[in-house]
């Protein structure tokens, strides 16, 4: 189970944090940052096919630079922030004060810091420009069931490229599995963070990552003519984890609605309607994604969803499934109710639903635990208790007594309610069709 415990740290926060603008050579992007008289410098690699003679990809990366450099900021959580040599407009300005206070929400939690004192001065005004409407959809893909969905619906009506952001230390083997199955063009970046600086003293905790690889998206999109970048975050991302001085905490903030149209705001001010960035999954839920993917067999046997696969250190990195995570747990919930037992299990390697250990996490999942949901990007509590409510019922699922013991103390909505579309979407209709 998450740890949600705060308290008042030993650290102390900086006084000042300066952004230092961006520098290119080539493909390769240098962001640089001051921390009070330390210096960071984060570099991306891009692939080669990204015309950086584009009207208004410069101001793009001013943009990206503006959130990439929250992984720095957060090392003294300084009260005074100076965008420096930075091009804003209005909504790109108000998208990194969102961005520091909801996308860096749970960090301050955590930390038990109030960042309402922070003030953003300096910068100037964006110029922006009007882009034209081209074809294409950009596709950021993680390998989880999400993006899967999402590629397999745009792709009948649209062409289709797919986006990948990996550490200098090397690809991701599950990920780079996948993608071969896709058979579909991917574009590529890297993205070296200033390890000796975020290892040093200071504070630690969550950044609003998919932030960052919209913005970094929405540079490659733009700078290989494609007109858009469709995401895959459902609805239920905009729900908060917990309320804490009457600020709503979400670790999944910045794959929320709130943050998708900050951002869309920030890039229409920018480069104008030409670049359309929205979620494909919007007004879906986990359930509904979940569903979709389990007709795809194809996928069964390569995806991968836990977060241990993925560290950015590659003998850290879990070479299965590892069946302990909140992340293992939640996707043996939501498709266990569309794929048979003996096959999910097959697919997995684990099965964290019969497991004693997770019973508290579970408990947690379908709304029984402290917390509203765990600080993971899982579903909501509603329908981790609809699956929950199938499995009960499901005689394959007889010999797990925690199902129902669980199932008889929730009352969730019905799963066909799951299984529509719901609440806002800024998609176009042929993107899921």
């Amino acid at each position: 189970m998450a740890d949600v415990s705060h308290g008042v740290s030993q650290q102390s926060r900086s006084a000042t944090f300066a952004y230092e603008g961006w520098s290119r050579d080539g493909s390769r992007v240098s962001f640089h940052f001051n921390l009070g008289g330390n210096v960071a410098r984060e570099v991306w690699e891009f692939d080669q096919d990204v015309d950086w003679s584009t009207p208004g990809l410069s101001s793009l990366l001013d943009l990206l630079a503006a959130l990439v450099g929250l992984s720095y900021y957060k090392l003294g959580a300084a009260p005074r922030i100076d965008l420096g040599p930075l091009a804003l407009s209005a909504s790109g300005r108000a998208l990194l004060h969102a961005a520091l206070l909801d996308g860096l929400g749970e960090f301050a939690y955590r930390n038990d810091l109030d960042l309402s004192d922070v003030q953003i001065g300096g910068g100037i005004d964006v110029e922006s420009v009007e882009t034209p409407s081209r074809e294409g959809v950009l596709i950021p893909f993680g390998g989880g069931i999400d993006s899967i969905v999402t590629l397999e619906g745009v792709r009948r009506h649209h062409p289709v490229s797919l986006f990948v952001v990996s550490p200098t230390q090397g690809r991701f083997a599950p990920l780079e599995e996948t993608l071969a199955v896709t058979g579909l063009e991917v574009r590529r970046a890297t993205r070296q963070l200033d390890l000796e600086v975020l290892r040093g003293p200071g504070f630690t905790g969550h950044v609003p990552v998919t932030a960052i690889i919209t913005l970094a998206s929405a540079v490659v999109a733009l700078g290989t003519g494609m007109g858009s970048v469709a995401m895959s975050n459902e609805y239920s991302a905009s729900i908060p984890n917990v309320v804490s001085r009457g600020c709503a905490i979400n670790h999944q903030w910045s794959k929320s609605l709130v943050a998708e149209e900050l951002i869309s705001r920030a890039l229409r001010d920018t480069v104008g309607s030409g670049l359309f960035v929205a979620s494909a999954l919007r007004d879906r839920s986990e359930i509904w994604v979940a569903e979709q993917f389990s007709r795809l067999e194809q996928y069964h046997a390569h995806f991968r969803s836990c977060n241990r696969a993925f560290a950015h250190d590659p003998t850290r990195r879990a070479s299965q499934w590892c069946g302990e995570c909140d992340k293992c747990l939640f996707i043996d919930l939501v498709l266990a109710p569309f794929v048979p037992r003996e096959r999910l299990r097959a697919v997995l390697g684990i099965e964290p639903l019969s497991s004693p250990a997770l019973a508290r996490n579970l408990e947690t999942l379908v709304g029984l635990g402290d917390e509203r949901k765990p600080f993971e990007c899982v579903g909501d509590p509603d329908e981790c208790a609809v699956a929950l409510q199938v499995l009960a019922h499901d005689p394959d699922w007889s010999d797990v007594d925690v199902l129902r013991d669980l199932a008889s103390r929730v009352e969730p909505s019905h799963l066909s309610d799951h299984l529509r579309s719901r609440g806002v979407s800024h998609a176009p209709r042929t993107w899921l069709l």
